[in-house]
């Protein structure tokens, strides 16, 4: 049998038992007022007392305190910028049809101003501008072949005033339209200098709002 045969105070008794040792000691005390401590019972001898003794747990430890969860709207991902490209109307636009050669050509202008062009072009005659300019042409152009012979009069009998037909084109036309001009920019803009982009840059700007309408 273990006795602790030391003669303390009850208080530091307790102080250095630990959980693992018996849940009862027994205080002895003898007859000349000895007492002793030990974890079996007193012999007969001595005046016994029991002393129950409850389990100590280790303290729990102090919870720390929890960061505060990140606030949702901050932990978010910034939503992607959407770049507003404003919108313009489609413009009027018309396909041209030029008096001297029959080239179709687009224009803003419904209503292009008459010019004077040579009669013989316009395939009102038969005969080639050599003839129609002056006589021994030999199917040479007339321009070379009179060079310093074309007078006031000759002007005047051989020219006429013409005038480009033009028609106004739908809205899918003008959109299929914008949409070539805009191909044909944006070919311009990587073919061209950096000093040279800013007219093509804002150019294409300007068809970007244009072909909103066009479902682009």
């Amino acid at each position: 049998m273990t006795a602790l045969r030391s003669l303390l105070s009850g208080s530091l008794l307790l102080a250095v038992i630990t959980p693992a040792a018996a849940s009862t000691v027994y205080k002895c005390t003898g007859a000349g007022g000895a007492v002793t401590y030990q974890d079996a019972p007193c012999p007969r001898t001595r005046q016994q007392q029991a002393i129950h003794l409850v389990d100590t747990q280790p303290a729990p430890p102090t919870p720390q305190p929890r960061e505060a969860a990140p606030d949702a709207t901050e932990a978010a991902p910034p939503a992607p910028v959407q770049l507003h490209v404003p919108s313009a109307p489609l413009p009027v636009l018309y396909s041209c049809q030029r008096a001297t050669d029959g080239k179709i050509y687009l224009s803003r202008n419904g209503d292009p101003q008459p010019y004077q062009a040579p009669f013989g072009v316009l395939g009102a005659v038969q005969a080639p501008l050599a003839s129609v300019y002056g006589p021994g042409g030999g199917g040479a152009s007339a321009p070379e072949l009179n060079r310093g012979k074309v007078t006031s009069g000759l002007v005047a009998n051989n020219y006429v005033w013409v005038q480009d037909v033009c028609r106004q084109l739908g809205p899918q036309e003008t959109c299929a339209a914008l949409q070539d001009e805009y191909d044909a920019n944006e070919h311009k803009l990587r073919q061209a200098f950096k000093s040279e982009r800013a007219p093509f840059e804002q150019r294409e700007t300007e068809l970007q709002a244009q072909l909103i309408h066009c479902g682009r």
